[in-house]
Formats: C-alpha cells, structure tokens, sequence
C-alpha cells in the first residue's frame, strides 16, 4: 500500500514536471528569455520603454521641426556634423570613464547630461545656435552607450545576447505606437508647439528611467574588478594604453568586420534620421501631421520580423543574414528614390523592406560588439571603434545636407552605395572565415 501510494506521488511529480517542460517547449523564445531575465539585463531592458517611447515619439519630427524653426538643409546638416564632431571626443573617453566610475556610475551620471538637458533646449530652442549647443551636449550619449552595453551584457548568459538585444528594439519601437497620435496633436495644434510638449515629456520621463535604473541595477563583476584595476591610474596614462588596444583591434578580423558595419550603419542612421522626413514631405507632399503613421508601420513590421525569425538566428551565424538584411535595405533606398508625388503604396512597401532590414541587421551587430572582442578589454575596444565610427560619420551629416540641397534624393543613393560595400564586407569575410576554418582542417 505504502509502495503504491509513493509510485503515485512520483507519477504525479512526474507528470508536472513534464507539463512544465511541455510549456518550456512552447514558450516563445522571445518571451521565456523576457520573464527569466534577472539582475542588471532585467534593469536594463524593463526601463527601456522609458527612454525608448519618448525618444520614438519627436525622432520623426526633429529635422523637419528644425526646418520648420528656419534652419536650411546645410544648416541641419551642420548641426549633425557638429553633434558628430564631439561624439568623437566622447566616444575616446567613454571606456576610461567608464573603467574609472564603474558601469552603473557612468550611466546614470551621463545619461543625465546627454538626454536630459538636451530635451529641455529642444524644448525651448529658437535659432541654429540653440540646436548647436544641444547636439554638442546629447552628443556625450558616446560615452553611456558604452557604460549601458557594459552594465547589459556583462553578467548575463551569452547564449541569451541577441534576444536581449532583440527586446531592446522591440520595446523602444513600442512608442512608434503612440505616434499616430501625435500627428494628430500636430494636426491640430501645429507642429512646432507639439515637438516642444513632447521634449518637456521626454525630459520628465527620460529622467526618471535614469533613477529607476540606477536604483535596480548594481555594478557588473568585470566593472569592479577595471574599477579597481584603475583606481590609482589618472586618464592620461589610460588614454596612452589605447594604443595597444588598437593594434589589438587591427589584427582582429572579426572585429574590423564589425568596425566596417558599425560605420557603414552609423553613415546611413545619419542620413535617414536627418532627411528621410524632410524628402517625405517636401519631395512626395506628405502632409507633416502623416508622418507619424510611417514609424507605426515600420515599428509594427519590426516587431512581427522579431517574433517570427530573428530569434532563430544564431549569434555568430551572421553572415548570410547580414547579406539578406543589406540587399532589403538597398530595394527600400530604390524605391524611396523613385517614390512619386503622394506616392502612399510605394513609400509603404520602402518602409517595410527597410523595417525587416533592420531588424536583421541591428541586433546582430550589436550581439558581434559583445561577442566578437575580449571581454577584459571591452570597454575600451568598444571607446576605440565608437572613436572611429564617429570620425568617419561626422562629416556625412554636413555631406548629406549639401546633397539634400542639389536633390532630395542624392543621401539615399549615398546610403545604397554604403550598403553596396556592406555586402562587399560581409562576403570577404566569409571567405576568409571559411580558408581560416580550412587550414585548420589540414
């Protein structure tokens, strides 16, 4: 009797345990790694949305708020370059700083002075000087989106690096959402008051993601440990050390690889955050009050592409993906391109050819970032190729602005010629992969 009532409780046992792993199986990829993330990669991605919705909510409408305000082309243009000019110095001293302050330090001090105060000039500002002077400020985000990745990807399970980035994207793109309605608000009460509201907003909730986040997270084992490492080294005798880091990086094919696309990606993020809406409006006639509609469709198609295939890609196996995700990008360039006036159907079809692009491209570089250069070193790897990227950017946001003032059209053929050496690199480096693995064999 005893034996048959213990045989009944296994049984019993067993049978849950299996109905849970049942569920375990069923669960989407996606979802299992969102409801088990702990420690920092939970602090970080659950205060996300709160930087990601306000930032998604005026993205669409700074350029053409700019122009709106009397800035030129050449003057928006200007005004990335120069954003871009300081980024560079921020981008070198983001590893140290971030070696020295520690992960969760540096993130929540810099985060406060590169989003911050810039929303409330944005808020506020009148003339191209005040647009200057916010985007020399914002442009010390070079140095949080190091400590950021840092205090992410430090201490959590490597297999889980690209759905973590994947929730990154999906829950910033939950703002696109919202932004119907404010093409609505600036349908009605026109668009320069309504950008204005929506940075004082940013500025409250921007802020408090901050507080929120400092407070939840803690600082990560490899930041303690160049914390004190660093503790009686001064920034100038860090800042020597880079040299050794770069010549690191130069004989790191993977890591070229990646410094390539990451410039490649910075080029074209320039271009199109800059004058996509300005072509829109002014070259297809869309109304200002619409183009809130664009990020929603391109938010909604991001979202499905990350749910359905993005999940499934290994982090390491990325370079038929890479190739997919560029050639989709070049067809969206085209087809913007060759947009006619008013022309909905196919400026949707761009928007959504450029949506599934980036969803294969962006979480699958930022996933090489971490998983492709020495994790003992990744906080001044990672300053070094911010450093190069961004000195190789600056001068496209001023580049662009002229090409934008001979033809609307010119930055989106630049960005198709970009795209083209993307391909180009992602191809040579399969091939080199490929006789590495070969001599190996032998």
């Amino acid at each position: 009797m005893i034996n048959i009532q213990i045989y009944t409780i296994i049984n019993i046992k067993d049978k849950k345990i299996n109905g849970k792993e049942r569920v375990m199986r069923k669960q989407h990829p996606l979802i299992h790694t969102l409801m088990h993330l702990k420690g920092n990669p939970r602090a970080c991605v659950y205060t996300e949305p709160l930087w990601g919705i306000p930032f998604n909510l005026f993205a669409p409408y700074v350029s053409i708020y700019m122009y709106t305000l009397g800035l030129t082309d050449s003057q928006i243009g200007f005004t990335a370059s120069i954003g871009m000019f300081f980024q560079i110095i921020f981008s070198l001293l983001g590893g140290v700083i971030t070696d020295k302050l520690g992960r969760k330090r540096t993130t929540f001090i810099f985060d406060i002075l590169s989003w911050s105060i810039p929303c409330l000039i944005w808020a506020f500002s009148r003339n191209f000087s005040h647009f200057v002077l916010a985007a020399i400020i914002n442009s010390i985000s070079r140095v949080t989106m190091n400590s950021w990745n840092c205090l992410l990807v430090e201490d959590c399970d490597k297999e889980q690096i690209v759905n973590i980035y994947t929730w990154v994207y999906i829950l910033g793109l939950g703002a696109a959402f919202f932004a119907p309605i404010s093409g609505i608000f600036i349908g009605k009460f026109e668009l320069v008051p309504t950008v204005r509201v929506l940075y004082i907003i940013s500025f409250v909730i921007m802020t408090s993601k901050f507080l929120i986040l400092n407070k939840y997270s803690t600082e990560t084992a490899q930041g303690k440990i160049r914390m004190e490492e660093t503790k009686h080294t001064n920034i100038t005798t860090l800042l020597r050390g880079y040299s050794t880091v770069f010549i690191q990086i130069i004989k790191t094919p993977e890591t070229l690889l990646t410094l390539g696309i990451m410039l490649i990606m910075s080029i074209i993020g320039v271009v199109n955050n800059t004058f996509w809406a300005i072509i829109v409006t002014e070259r297809i006639h869309i109304p200002a009050s619409l183009i809130g509609i664009f990020p929603f469709i391109r938010a909604s198609v991001m979202i499905v592409f990350f749910f359905t295939l993005v999940h499934k890609i290994g982090a390491l196996r990325f370079k038929k993906p890479l190739i997919i995700g560029f050639s989709l990008f070049i067809i969206s360039q085209i087809l913007l391109i060759i947009t006619p006036d008013s022309g909905y159907f196919i400026l949707i079809i761009s928007i959504i050819l450029e949506a599934c692009s980036i969803s294969l491209i962006s979480p699958l570089l930022d996933s090489m970032q971490v998983l492709l250069v020495d994790p003992q070193e990744r906080a001044r790897i990672m300053a070094i190729l911010y450093v190069i990227v961004v000195a190789f950017t600056s001068p496209f946001g001023w580049i662009a602005g002229i090409l934008s003032g001979i033809d609307r059209r010119l930055p989106f053929l630049l960005n198709i010629f970009l795209l083209l050496i993307g391909i180009l690199l992602t191809y040579f480096q399969s091939v080199m992969s490929s006789h590495k693995s070969s001599i190996k064999n032998l």
